[in-house]
């Protein structure tokens, strides 16, 4: 059974409740500077859909009832995120709390959409049967493409050229018609700010952030004001045309050639190794450059946006994350009033913030409206 879509006070309680964990009716309606009659009646219809729950008895205050906190229902719904890279199948499914219950990554041959389609759609069977969820509400499925949109609906997408068949291809028609599930299709650098919004924890502090995601190349995705920004014709965040492909890219994909210019035998990011000598002596200097390329990066994300937080996160070692990071915040970046400037930190989260990300999108359509 779907849930069915929220109007702007029910959000609005869901979303104070996913950033806050769980409230009591008097402290969620003087948040939202909502009624308690409002508020106790639009609690009831959440409990009664089961997106919401009581935390069973709270402490007495004054006479009458004790306060009863209200909290997200993990068991409102379920929702399943997947994404394919060179080499890589990668699935999360996730609870309507924005909990991980399951994942599953496996090395892949590169396949094809429809392929990828099949193959979701069994692996996510499988995990569905074994943690014992048939008959539970699903709310859809997520994917995330490593490209951007080629049209504002998402129909296609200009997917990197080692991914054969997707490129160009009516991916929202030949995944659905597999699928089956509501569907969501969102750019991988999306994706994996939403990840870092939620499962990060950075809606509890920020209402705007900027993810810079190193990924298979370089982008961001841009949260303000609780909503994804995707620009007019759905490419905003693409700041991999700040750096041209024909030069050095502050990317992986720039990062293992560098390795392999110096001698290094890396095929892929899982292979480097922060403890061998050698690829440390090529990594700190990789380093070096890169963090000075993306110092216009952080400085107009902070001019433009006024971020939160600028989060790096993606695929490559943590402690190349780190020393990306550490140069950004000694470097002589902009500042603003009382000498702010682009506040830089590095993703905490396990497991890709791009499949954890797709497996939010149902629940962020439904909780935030976009």
């Amino acid at each position: 059974m779907a849930i069915p879509a929220f109007d702007k006070d029910q959000r609005r309680i869901v979303q104070e409740l996913r950033k806050a964990g769980a409230l009591s009716r008097s402290a969620l309606a003087e948040r939202l500077e909502i009624s308690p009659t409002a508020l106790t009646r639009i609690s009831r219809e959440l409990l009664a859909q089961g997106v919401v729950e009581e935390v069973g008895e709270g402490a007495a205050q004054g006479r009458g009832r004790p306060a009863i906190p209200l909290r997200l229902a993990p068991g409102g719904g379920y929702a399943v995120g997947a994404s394919a890279h060179k080499g890589l199948l990668d699935i999360a499914l996730v609870d309507f709390a924005g909990e991980v219950v399951a994942s599953h990554r496996e090395k892949s041959d590169p396949i094809d959409p429809l392929g990828f389609a099949r193959r979701v759609r069994r692996l996510t069977h499988d995990l569905v049967e074994r943690h014992g969820l048939l008959g539970q509400r699903m709310l859809g499925l997520g994917v995330a493409v490593p490209g951007p949109a080629l049209s504002p609906e998402g129909e296609r997408w200009s997917v990197v050229e080692d991914m054969p068949g997707w490129r160009g291809a009516s991916l929202r028609s030949i995944l659905s018609a597999e699928l089956g599930w509501p569907l969501w299709l969102e750019n991988d650098a999306n994706a994996a700010a939403l990840a870092e919004f939620y499962m990060g924890g950075l809606l509890r502090e920020f209402a705007t952030v900027v993810v810079v995601l190193l990924g298979y190349g370089i982008g961001a995705g841009v949260i303000v004001d609780g909503r994804l920004v995707r620009g007019q014709f759905g490419v905003a965040g693409e700041i991999g045309c700040l750096f041209p492909g024909d030069r050095p890219r502050p990317s992986p994909l720039d990062l293992l050639a560098t390795l392999r210019a110096s001698g290094c035998a890396v095929s892929s990011l899982g292979a480097i190794d922060m403890a061998c000598p050698a690829q440390r002596a090529a990594i700190a200097p990789w380093m070096d450059r890169a963090a000075g390329q993306l110092e216009v990066v952080a400085n107009t994300a902070f001019a433009w946006l006024d971020p939160g937080a600028v989060v790096l996160a993606g695929t490559v070692p943590g402690e190349v994350l780190e020393g990306l990071a550490s140069r950004l915040r000694g470097a002589a970046l902009v500042t603003t009033v009382e000498g702010r400037g682009p506040p830089v930190r590095v993703s905490a989260l396990r497991g890709s913030p791009v499949t954890l990300g797709a497996a939010l999108l149902p629940i962020h359509a439904l909780s935030a409206g976009s």
